[in-house]
C-alpha cells in the first residue's frame, strides 16, 4: 500500500485517484497518523443471460480441426 501526506495528496491527487482506480489502495496520512483510504470502487457485474449466450453459441459455426491440430498449424506455420 502507499502510505502519501496531506500536502503531497493536494498536489497529485488525479495521479493517486488513478493509482487507486488501478487497484492499488492508497493512505493518505495527516502528521504521520493515516487520515483516509483512497481505493477503487467495486462496480457491480452484470448477470450472464444464459438465454442470450445460448443463442450466442447457437449461431456460431462449428470448428472443422480440433483444437490440438489448429495450434498444431499455428505453431507449424510459425503464426503465433
Amino acid at each position: 500500500m502507499n502510505t502519501v501526506n496531506l500536502a503531497d495528496a493536494k498536489a497529485h491527487l488525479s495521479e493517486l485517484v488513478a493509482r487507486a482506480a488501478s487497484g492499488e489502495p492508497v493512505c493518505i496520512t495527516r502528521r504521520g497518523k493515516p487520515v483516509a483510504m483512497l481505493t477503487a470502487v467495486d462496480t457491480p457485474r452484470r448477470p450472464i443471460d444464459v438465454a442470450e449466450l445460448r443463442a450466442l453459441t447457437d449461431s456460431m459455426p462449428m470448428q472443422t480441426e480440433s483444437a490440438g491440430d489448429f495450434v498444431r498449424r499455428m505453431r507449424d506455420g510459425d503464426r503465433y
